[in-house]
Order: structure tokens, then sequence, then C-alpha cells
């Protein structure tokens, strides 16, 4: 199925309607409605165990890997239905690409890393030029321009998260999602990821999932605030409690507890 390709900059580019997310019977996050917008970062916040990042897995059907995972209500994607029976998941997650916690190359070449993607999606074009696009993309061309033979194992921990943003800018998504992307790196390398998104947002719309509130504050646009409540069974089942512009949720939040976890009294 081909998606929807004539949105304009104000359009919705993924909306969730009453989606729920199970793991078998147990309902891990309940009636989550947002709109994503493109050409935008935002946020997921909230404590361990609210289901934000199972929230950005749906988006790009990673929860599909997970035996008994299944979603109840709608995710559309460019206005089509991403779990619908004729959508391609590989075709998705090309359009849709992640970004994991912790950097995870590939044991190859720095070129390698970037130019295995997009060979497996059967780019025609030239391939020199793409590497150093991505890699451009991704603020690291004048540090690894000299060495792109050498395993991007080699790298630093924030270079290898620059790698790892690289590759999947390299098989040309709209969207990309982040799982706490900086969470394992330290200070300046944050900082360089955050400059990298605030570059990137002009060409792409992002999800970042973020533990880190001075992070969200900084660099998103649109910020979704989950929370979790306890279950009968003792387990715990995320909900989303406000979605609005960040300036509103860390300056003038719409509810209580939104205002008492931006404000660090819990969470």
């Amino acid at each position: 199925m081909l998606f929807n390709t004539t949105v304009t900059a104000t359009d919705t580019v993924l909306q969730t309607d009453n989606l729920s997310v199970f793991y078998g019977n147990f309902k891990a996050v309940r009636d989550v409605n947002l709109n994503i917008y493109k050409n935008k970062i935002t946020a997921f916040i909230g404590p361990s165990g609210c289901g934000k990042s199972t929230v950005l897995r749906c988006f790009n059907r990673l929860n599909d890997l997970i035996p008994g995972a299944h979603i109840e209500g709608r995710i559309t994607f460019q206005e089509t239905d991403i779990y619908d029976r004729r959508v391609d998941p590989v075709e998705l997650r090309r359009r849709i690409g992640m970004v994991f916690q912790r950097p995870n190359p590939f044991p190859k070449s720095i070129y390698e890393n970037i130019a295995f993607g997009a060979r497996i999606n059967g780019y025609q074009g030239d391939m020199d030029e793409l590497v150093e696009r991505a890699i451009r993309q991704a603020a690291l061309w004048d540090e690894v321009k000299d060495k792109l033979k050498q395993s991007g194992l080699s790298l630093s921990g924030g270079q290898q998260q620059r790698l790892c943003i690289a590759r999947a800018l390299a098989i040309e998504p709209e969207v990309i999602l982040m799982d706490e992307p900086c969470s394992a790196l330290d200070p300046i390398s944050t900082l360089r990821v955050e400059e990298l998104l605030m570059e990137l947002k002009e060409k792409y719309t992002i999800i970042i999932v973020t533990h880190n509130m001075q992070q969200a504050s900084r660099v998103s646009d649109m910020t979704a605030f989950y929370n979790a409540q306890a279950t009968e069974k003792g387990g715990k089942m995320g909900y989303l409690v406000e979605y609005n512009p960040t300036e509103v949720i860390f300056q003038s939040p719409e509810q209580q507890a939104t205002q008492e976890y931006v404000s660090g009294r819990f969470g």
C-alpha cells in the first residue's frame, strides 16, 4: 500500500486514536490520543513504566517482534492505517526510522554502517555521495572523513550514536524515532546530539523519549506526559496525561500531575 505523500508542512504526520497496547492479556498502555506534526520535535516524558517507549515502538511496529504483543485502536501515518494488512512493516520502518538508547553500530566499517541499509533497500544512486551526505547530516563528517574504512566500533560513544543517526538518515526516512538517545552519553556528546536534532527537524519529523526534563524543554516543540497507574494484578498501566506545546507543559500545564512531575515532586 502506498502512503499519502501530499501532506503539507502543517499537517499531522502520525495520529493515534484510542491506542491501547497489550502484551498477551496485559494492557500496558491505554487510550492514547495524539497527533504528531511534521517538522516538529515531540518529546515523550514520564516516570519509568508509564508506556512512553512502548508507544514509540508502535509507530514503526517494532512491538510486532514481541510474541503476544498487539494493539487496539488505530495509528495512521499520512492517513494510512499502519496496521492494515496491506502495509509492509519493512517499508514502514524505512519511512519511520529508529535510533535506540545505546549506540549499536554494526561490526563493520564506518562506510559500511551507512551503506548497508541503503543497499538492502535497493538504493541505486551514488553510494559514496549518499554515505557522505548522511554522515554530514549527522554532524560527524569532519571527525571521520579520513577513516571511513575503520570499524564503527572504534568511535567514541557519542560518535557511535551520531553514526547510528547517520545510518537511520541514509535510508531517507520521513520520521525518526529516538528512544533515550543520550542516556548513555556524556554531557558534551549529549549537547552535540541535541544541536543535531535542532538541525534535523528542518527536514524530518522527530519523536524522542527522554527522562531528562531539561532536554525535553530545550529541544522539543511538543511534549506528551505519560503516567502509570497500578493494576489489580500488581503491574503498571501507562496512560497519556497531557499533550501540549512544550512551553505549556513546563510553564503552565493543564493537569496537576504534570505540574508535580515537571517540578520534580515525583518520578
